[in-house]
């Protein structure tokens, strides 16, 4: 087994795009599954916590990470073939998220179109079930290879294996049957729609059809619609630290929604199956006035009141101070609780 290299008091800056300096008593970067095998050799890991990341885009660092971190960058991308009236694509965990949609639509295989541009990696992409514009991960997660970090021993789940939730799955529960911390995702598999039909019932994409005239936009259009859209919308990490969208969006039953409504008549909500509502948290947060506001190096955008960005040196203290205060904010006027996407670590 060839050795795997640690690196120790490894600095996290550039690991995740809130740009929070922090650092990893050990690191450890896994390009193949022969990486955390060789790992998991090592007796003081093997046995120790972990901390698996991908590319760091729903992460907020509160201080030294002691954890051993296994930083996924394992590679590659190709088409397996059809399965009933689907047709199978692989991605290794490490693959930038946007690369492989983009890859996705090069090869003629739609159907991931509408999360264009979600900033983190394909392994972190069942963790999260990401999602927007109408539609999630789960949708079209066909199965997943990992890695149990505790035996080394590589097993396959399915969908239904990874118990997906809202921005929520199997690999972000602790305990019980929970695997976080526990599994190491190496390659994912998607079941791409061999007749595919655009998915439009989202009010920015409605917009954009009313402004275009295009009312049966093709893969490529929505994908270059949605990547505009999140650019307008959305900070570039690059040049201001951010998690993306730092709150989930919450859902109430139809009884609250009406009677938020009495109150507030220009509240966003959008119906859910069983007759739930889920409303907007970027719109809950602007009508509390945090838009633009700041607690320190800590901010809420300008552009966009769902998500919290560093304004330069923000420690994840600050970044949590602000959001704790946002979410006392909402409850006290709303009587609503926002619930934070991102790890805190």
């Amino acid at each position: 087994m060839c050795p795997v290299s640690i690196e120790r008091n490894a600095p996290l800056h550039a690991l995740n795009t809130f740009g929070i300096a922090a650092r990893a008593a050990r690191l450890v970067r896994i390009s193949s599954e022969a990486d955390v095998r060789a790992a998991l050799a090592v007796p003081d890991i093997r046995y120790a916590p972990k901390f698996v990341l991908g590319g760091g885009s729903n992460l907020v660092l509160t201080g030294q990470v002691l954890p051993t971190v296994f930083k996924v960058e394992i590679a590659g991308m190709r088409v397996l073939g059809t399965e009933g009236d689907a047709t199978l694509v692989e991605a290794g965990a490490g693959v930038r998220w946007h690369d492989f949609v983009h890859w996705t639509l090069q090869q003629c295989l739609p159907g991931l179109e509408n999360m264009a541009l979600i900033p983190g990696t394909v392994g972190a992409a069942p963790v999260q079930n990401i999602g927007a514009y109408g539609m999630e991960a789960a949708e079209r997660l066909h199965s997943l290879d990992a890695i149990d970090l505790r035996s080394g021993k590589l097993f396959t789940l399915t969908a239904a294996g990874c118990a997906f939730g809202y921005r929520d799955s199997i690999f972000k529960r602790s305990g019980g049957m929970g695997l976080a911390g526990r599994a190491l995702i190496t390659r994912v598999r998607f079941a791409l729609p061999r007749r595919w039909r655009p998915r439009l019932g989202y009010l920015d994409l409605e917009k954009r059809m009313e402004a275009t005239g295009c009312r049966s936009p093709s893969a490529q259009q929505i994908f270059d619609w949605v990547v505009d859209i999140r650019r307008n919308k959305l900070p570039d990490p690059a040049q201001l630290g951010n998690a993306g969208s730092f709150f989930k969006n919450p859902s109430v039953s139809a009884e609250q929604c009406r009677d938020i409504i009495a109150r507030e008549p220009q509240l966003v909500h959008y119906p859910m199956p069983g007759g739930s509502y889920k409303l907007a948290a970027g719109w809950l947060i602007d009508a509390c006035g945090w838009r633009g506001k700041r607690i320190g190096r800590a901010g809420v955008y300008e552009r966009q009141a769902l998500v919290l960005v560093n304004l330069g040196g923000a420690s994840g203290g600050e970044v949590m101070t602000l959001a704790k205060a946002i979410q006392t904010s909402v409850y006290e006027r709303f009587g609503i609780r926002l619930e934070p996407e991102p790890v805190v670590l």
